[in-house]
């Protein structure tokens, strides 16, 4: 091509190369058996448009320069060179020293599937394979310093399309420019698309609508999944949030949290697709404080994304080898806090690989909502634990851990914790000051409170029966500091005291105990009174007996008897008598877990409250 080229020349011969790029593209449809004449061909025209852009170029420096020409003239041919490069039929985009996009053709756009307001600002090198990212600084390097035009093969990847390209690197000089420009045509040669076009280059109404109901679901399933049960209870909250972000958000999820004021990696998630569990190994083994990014969040409480990744080094390197991030192939990389700013537990740090869309400041936006509500379901599940081991602490100070053998008997219990995640009902076997003793009952009610009343009982009659040997003597004392309490509670017990075989029962408003004969009659004690906390004055009702061996007696709670069918009708002491008559040659242990089961299958397995039976057999 000639050094000189009129406008009209101009627009022939761009006209004329983009019928001839349209050939090529049908040819390559047509025949992809036989890519090589079309390849040839490609290059051939790549060459053509080089010089074409050159002469262009050339013509846009002369234009102000040109002293018999009307402004108006000049005007138009700049407005000329404009549309041209506009409608070039070949990808072209045109770059500073540094390699940052400043310009970029309606074919470039289309191409990498994002508009030029998008795409300017940002650094090219950053869509080249990582693999020959540095190769390509080399080349854009040799071509600003020696002016020599370099060709490159690599593979451009964005916005989820991958393209193998042929680069032609030529340098500028532009008028009005202060610094030298570097011109890039680049030579599609194999394309693949790894999903439906989506991005910043689709903008439409119902696109960000959808986007935007889709954040919406991904959060409504991180709030299900963070309120579940099994997240409260056991060790799993941040790995399972991390397993529902790598399904729907990212290629790679790191989460790190702080125990005991250091930071931990907690899990590394990676493609399922790839091999690449070497790789999570080693990645689950460093140190988060040694990734300046994740370091960066920790500390200062706030998110960071990097939509197109600068700096490899984010996430620390290898042991001995490349930043982690060139061996993930990352592309996008977003972190953000575990809670709020203020009460920092932990990050976050989502990656994507080079065939997916970037990161965005509305996928910022979201997980840091996701990192409160994480940080929020943390702090929870610590203080359902501080309340479980509560909970833990108060069921033992009412229900022993084992029964201990009392001479001349023997004994089993059952317990059974109904409803309620703090039980209120107690049983008991302990020493006196010269035998042993037992108790059973329970407070009036449910919860904390209720527990504390009971446990206060059970230990009040420890200590109590150590100076009295009468157990009515004890429960009225237990009365008396119960009632001035105020605190409205009362309790409903029993308590034995064990000399030899004769055993002295002392009632407060607790159900009679059933006393199993040898020839399997069953008679039920006399029970009654008044439960503690009531009246400072209440008379405990006291009976003794002289069990015979062979004989049982079977203490219960009110929640045995006063469980339910489906039809609503009640267990009750009836009921009771009859199981009981089948067991009078069982074992204590045989007894109690007779009278559950049968309890079990009336009521269909349905527990409301505690159900606690305690059987004491003369041998």
């Amino acid at each position: 091509m000639t050094d000189a080229i009129g406008l009209q020349s101009l627009e022939q011969a761009l006209s004329a190369l983009s019928a001839r790029v349209s050939s090529l593209r049908e040819a390559k449809s047509a025949y992809p058996a036989d890519p090589r004449s079309t390849l040839d061909a490609a290059l051939a025209e790549l060459d053509t448009a080089r010089e074409l852009l050159e002469t262009s170029v050339r013509e846009l420096r002369k234009a102000p320069r040109r002293s018999g020409q009307r402004e108006s003239g000049s005007q138009r041919e700049l407005k000329l060179l404009r549309q041209v490069f506009r409608t070039f039929p070949v990808p072209l985009v045109v770059l500073d020293a540094s390699g940052v996009v400043r310009r970029i053709s309606a074919e470039t756009s289309r191409m990498l599937g994002s508009p030029a307001g998008y795409l300017i600002g940002r650094s090219f090198p950053l869509f080249v394979d990582v693999s020959r990212r540095a190769a390509f600084r080399s080349h854009l390097t040799a071509v600003q310093q020696g002016g020599q035009t370099a060709t490159f093969q690599t593979r451009l990847a964005h916005q989820g399309r991958a393209h193998t390209v042929q680069l032609a690197v030529t340098r500028l000089t532009m008028p009005g420019e202060p610094q030298e420009m570097v011109a890039v045509m680049i030579l599609p040669l194999e394309a693949q698309v790894a999903g439906p076009p989506h991005g910043p280059a689709d903008r439409s109404d119902a696109t960000l609508v959808m986007a935007a109901a889709r954040r919406q679901e991904l959060l409504a399933r991180m709030t299900r999944l963070l309120l579940d049960e099994e997240s409260l209870r056991q060790p799993v909250t941040v790995t399972r949030a991390a397993r529902l972000l790598a399904s729907e958000s990212a290629d790679w999820v790191i989460a790190d949290v702080i125990r005991d004021g250091v930071p931990a990696r907690a899990c590394v998630l990676g493609p399922s697709d790839k091999p690449v569990t070497q790789l999570v190994r080693l990645a689950e083994q460093l140190n988060p404080l040694a990734a300046p990014a994740i370091a960066h969040v920790l500390t200062g409480g706030s998110g960071v994304v990097h939509e197109m990744l600068e700096d490899e080094g984010l996430l620390g390197d290898v042991p001995g080898g490349p930043p982690l991030l060139r061996v993930m192939g990352a592309a996008s990389v977003l972190i953000v806090p575990i809670g709020g700013e203020d009460d920092v537990l932990g990050s976050l740090t989502l990656v994507r690989l080079r065939d997916r869309e970037p990161f965005s400041l509305a996928d910022l936006g979201l997980m840091e909502e996701i990192g409160v509500h994480l940080g929020l379901a943390l702090r929870a599940r610590r203080s359902f634990q501080t309340r479980s081991r509560a909970a833990d602490a108060l069921r033992t100070s009412v229900v022993p851990r084992s029964l201990p053998d009392i001479p001349g008997f023997e004994a089993a219990a059952i317990y059974n914790a109904g409803s309620s995640p703090v039980g209120a009902e107690f049983y008991d076997v302990f020493r006196t000051h010269d035998g042993w003793g037992f108790a059973l009952g329970g407070a009036v009610g449910k919860g904390e409170e209720a527990a504390s009343v009971s446990a206060m009982v059970r230990n009040g009659l420890r200590v109590l029966s150590v100076w009295e040997s009468d157990p009515g003597e004890v429960m009225r004392k237990l009365n008396q500091a119960l009632t001035a309490q105020h605190n409205g509670m009362f309790v409903m017990a029993v308590t034995g005291f064990i000399r030899a075989r004769k055993i002295r029962l002392a009632s407060a408003g607790h159900h009679p105990a059933a006393l199993l004969q040898p020839d399997g009659g069953v008679r039920f004690t006399a029970g009654g009174g008044v439960p503690l906390g009531i009246a400072a004055e209440a008379e405990m009702f006291t009976e003794e007996l002289t069990p015979a061996s062979g004989q049982t007696l079977v203490f219960y709670s009110d929640g045995l008897v006063a469980s339910q069918n489906e039809l609503g009708e009640s267990y009750g002491e009836t009921r009771l008598a009859d199981v009981l008559a089948r067991c009078v040659t069982r074992s204590p242990a045989e007894i109690v877990k007779t009278v559950e089961e049968d309890r079990h299958a009336f009521s269909g397995g349905r527990v409301w409250d505690e159900i606690v039976i305690l059987a004491l057999r003369v041998v």
